[in-house]
């Protein structure tokens, strides 16, 4: 048995940065800088579900608020 063929038994954790963009991190692990916890513990396929739920918008909040000025002024 290779390892692509092993069960991924490790417990994710979502985590979001400050632009708002989501990604998943072993549970047991620190966040990577700038990074933090979203609320959502699971299995791989269990925290890339709740992120394709909640990540709907998949432009950086940054983007997003310059083409909101754009469109009110």
């Amino acid at each position: 048995m290779n390892i692509h063929e092993q069960e991924d038994k490790t417990i994710y954790k979502v985590v979001v940065n400050h632009e708002q963009q989501y990604s998943i991190w072993p549970a047991e692990r620190e966040n990577a800088l700038g990074w933090q916890d979203a609320g959502k513990n699971g299995s791989k396929e269990e925290c890339l579900t709740h992120i394709k739920e909640v990540w709907t918008d998949m432009r950086p909040l940054s983007l997003r608020k310059t083409m909101e000025e754009g469109v009110s002024t």
